[in-house]
């Protein structure tokens, strides 16, 4: 089975928390778009002033998805 990798977009200022909630939605909709069988996506708030939006992607999608989404960050996928 291959990696699952996080990818991870930052917002921050007082709006992060919408904007991550809003973020997901096109990450939902760009799953869809690319036929991406793997359906983990969601936001956090980190803090009062920054937010995050995620989505868990394969070893095989990482690429596509960072050239075309350009995320923050990734980390390593451990379900929890």
């Amino acid at each position: 089975m291959s990696r699952q990798i996080k990818m991870i977009w930052d917002f921050r200022g007082p709006a992060a928390l919408k904007t991550a909630q809003h973020h997901e939605i096109h990450l939902k909709e760009y799953i869809v778009a690319e036929n991406i069988a793997l359906n983990i996506t969601g936001f956090q708030e980190k803090s009062e002033m920054h937010a995050i939006a995620y989505m868990v992607v394969t070893d095989e999608h990482m690429i596509a998805v960072r050239d075309n989404l350009k995320p923050h960050r990734a980390e390593i996928y451990t379900g929890a």
